[in-house]
């Protein structure tokens, strides 16, 4: 997946009373899975957490920033409704309006699992998709 081991998957940008990501990639898929496993490394430590459990996810939207702004809350919804804390996010299609993954991780569980930051939602508010650097920026919700 990843030639360069020097390129990094994400940034934590400080904002506000909020906290954002820049996720990088070297395809705009990639990219995606990056602002993704940035997320669930900003609601836990992401070392612990297995990947016994799988959830395909699949998004249709208008625009790029659209799909980034529902494939991350989506995820955020398993997390909610489920407890999964996901860490690896294998694109199967992805395209103009489409994103298809299967997402690996494990139920939260208190025992192993340490929680840092509460996020609530993915938001708009400079949300970016930057397809010729294969780059996404995203602030979210605490």
């Amino acid at each position: 997946m990843r030639n360069c081991v020097n390129m990094k998957r994400f940034e934590l940008i400080e904002h506000t009373a909020d906290m954002g990501l820049v996720a990088f990639g070297e395809t705009l898929a990639e990219a995606f899975a990056n602002a993704a496993f940035g997320m669930f490394s900003i609601i836990a430590e992401l070392d612990a957490v297995g990947e016994v459990e799988s959830r395909r996810v699949e998004i249709n939207e208008d625009d790029m920033e659209g799909l980034l702004f529902e494939w991350l809350n989506s995820l955020l919804y398993y997390f909610d409704v489920e407890m999964l804390l996901f860490k690896k996010f294998d694109i199967k299609e992805f395209g103009e309006g489409r994103l298809v993954a299967m997402c690996h991780g494990e139920k939260y569980d208190p025992s192993r699992h340490r929680l840092k930051t509460g996020v609530k939602s993915a938001t708009y508010y400079m949300l970016e998709v930057d397809r010729a650097k294969n780059r996404v920026q995203v602030i979210f919700d605490v």
